[in-house]
């Protein structure tokens, strides 16, 4: 359906999905995506979409993140600029994606929607979409306020659902590859994995961070606001914690400062690590090295393919 040549995509990340990253995942035989609010303006979206162009001629991807901002962003203008740049997938996240699909499927585009449950996978159906991420409880972000890990929600999609699924959250080795295809899934979408890639536009002091990681270091922030969401465990997010510990209900006033996103930008461009907090799954306890996208979809490819031959192989023949 993607026309891409493994089964592995790189999820839309704020401030990680540029053209460097997409392009390699895309190069390398996966679906590269660019994150279309990283991007100023609908017009720097275009541009960055003719930038990608330029370092791959292989399929990508765009994201379009749908929730509700501080300042109003002018979405409708973006799924304009992602149909006017020809872009043939485009990922949907946060918000029903219901009122962008007549603009998408006029224009030949396949909608991958993210969802963390099973109900809004079947929604995601309903209204037309290609194929759904399911997003188990392990992934980086927003993972809902249902606490459900894949090992649950990949049997279910592929028990309920009709269209094409992804499984995302935990996943990063050939053993997650497998994994997910056994439980119905037809791909795996990673995030976190990516960021620790030598391609990752973001510094090599947060990437070495997440290789010294290990899988209790992210935290579940917001909780108390019904927002959750799953980031790495530095000095900030253990503030947030904090703040929600405290008697009474949280105002998200208390803690704008200390999560305000372009903190989160500079610490990226900076290394400095306790400036902001980041999205991290808790994949980083299986991260022990910085490939390229293409040494990491490779082995992750091989890994599969070994234990799907061999180990699995073997138990039926036995």
């Amino acid at each position: 359906m993607l026309g891409i040549e493994h089964p592995i995509i790189q999820g839309g990340m704020q401030w990680v999905g540029l053209a460097e990253l997409a392009s390699a995942v895309s190069n390398a035989g996966g679906l590269g995506i660019l994150t279309g609010l990283t991007q100023p303006t609908p017009e720097d979206l275009q541009k960055e979409i003719a930038r990608c162009r330029e370092m791959t001629d292989k399929p990508f991807a765009v994201n379009l993140t749908i929730l509700p901002t501080i300042k109003p962003v002018p979405y409708e203008e973006y799924a304009q600029a992602i149909v006017d740049s020809g872009v043939m997938i485009v990922e949907t996240a946060g918000r029903n994606p219901e009122p962008f699909l007549p603009l998408f499927k006029a224009a030949g585009i396949k909608v991958i929607h993210k969802c963390t449950s099973i109900r809004h996978s079947l929604k995601a159906e309903r209204i037309g979409c290609d194929m759904v991420s399911v997003d188990g409880f392990e992934c980086a972000g927003h993972p809902g306020e249902d606490d459900v890990t894949n090992m649950i929600l990949l049997p279910l999609a592929a028990r309920r659902l009709n269209i094409p699924f992804l499984a995302s959250g935990g996943l990063g080795d050939g053993r997650g590859l497998a994994a997910a295809l056994a439980m119905g899934a037809d791909g795996i979408n990673m995030g976190t994995r990516f960021m620790a890639t030598r391609e990752a536009p973001i510094h090599d002091k947060v990437k070495q961070k997440m290789v010294e990681a290990s899988e209790l270091d992210t935290a579940l922030i917001y909780r108390t606001l019904n927002n959750t969401a799953r980031v790495f465990k530095n000095s900030i997010a253990e503030k947030v914690l904090e703040i929600e510990a405290q008697e009474g209900p949280t105002r998200f006033e208390d803690i704008r400062p200390l999560v305000q996103g372009t903190k989160g930008r500079e610490l990226f461009d900076d290394g400095n690590l306790d400036k902001g907090i980041w999205s991290a799954g808790m994949i980083v306890g299986l991260i022990d090295d910085i490939p390229s996208c293409e040494e990491l979809i490779t082995r992750i490819v091989a890994e599969a393919e070994e234990i799907i031959s061999q180990r699995l192989g073997q138990m039926l023949s036995a």
